[in-house]
């Protein structure tokens, strides 16, 4: 795949990903008008999560099948705004946010690009990282697709929206830990992120979710203009 290509699919997955973690681990009460009994099994499995750490493998998916790139990932994330995505590989980059900043490092390029944090750049990032959960429902069907007393508990958000890049979002837990998320693309491409090595509530300063580039690198400043 082009670097370049990979660079931005891999910072949009990112943030959706930031997205759906918050989403999950601080939302989802809120949100059980909707649909009650999915809405509280999530609830219940999600409940009291300050922070999460995890290893994380990335694999994008063509519509034959066909494994496009595979990439190993170190998160971690902190409430209410810490995000920390490092990417080891095949391209090393950093993306990183204290819910203020936005920092994306990549290494090999020698340059960091630095910008306002803004969850309205993603309509999903917005509506969950903003807090405005009651439009959640209103934009998704969330169901559990799982038996109550399976050890594999499986939830689907599927978008109302008919324009929506997305068919279909599936987060999957084992034995009460995230597991795995599946986002179905309309293009037939499906993009898979494996969990492993999960800690709830382990201690992570802030300053993890801070970034002090190097010497003698290229600082990027980048200001949006709606």
């Amino acid at each position: 795949m082009n670097k370049l290509l990979y660079m931005n699919k891999l910072l949009k997955s990112a943030m959706l990903l930031s997205a759906l973690l918050y989403f999950c681990v601080g939302t989802v009460f809120a949100q059980s008008a909707s649909n009650s009994s999915s809405l509280q099994r999530l609830d219940n499995l999600l409940a009291n999560i300050e922070t999460l750490s995890a290893d994380v493998v990335q694999l994008i998916v063509e519509s034959d099948g066909g494994v496009l790139e595979e990439s190993e990932i170190q998160m971690l994330l902190k409430k209410p705004d810490g995000f920390y995505w490092k990417t080891l590989t095949p391209f090393p980059e950093l993306i990183v946010t204290d819910g203020s900043t936005l920092w994306n490092y990549q290494p090999d390029l020698e340059q960091v690009v630095i910008e306002d944090w803004d969850s309205s750049r993603s309509e999903l990032a917005a509506q969950l990282l903003s807090g405005n959960i009651e439009s959640l429902a209103v934009d998704y069907i969330i169901d559990s697709v799982s038996s109550t007393d399976s050890e594999h508990q499986v939830f689907e958000l599927t978008p109302r929206a008919a324009d929506d890049v997305y068919q279909l979002i599936t987060i999957n837990f084992m034995r009460d830990e995230l597991e795995s998320i599946y986002l179905n693309s309309k293009n037939g491409q499906q993009t898979v992120w494996r969990f492993e090595n999960v800690l709830r509530n382990s201690a992570i300063a802030d300053a993890q979710f801070q970034f002090v580039p190097p010497e003698n690198i290229e600082i990027i400043e980048n200001d949006y203009v709606q």
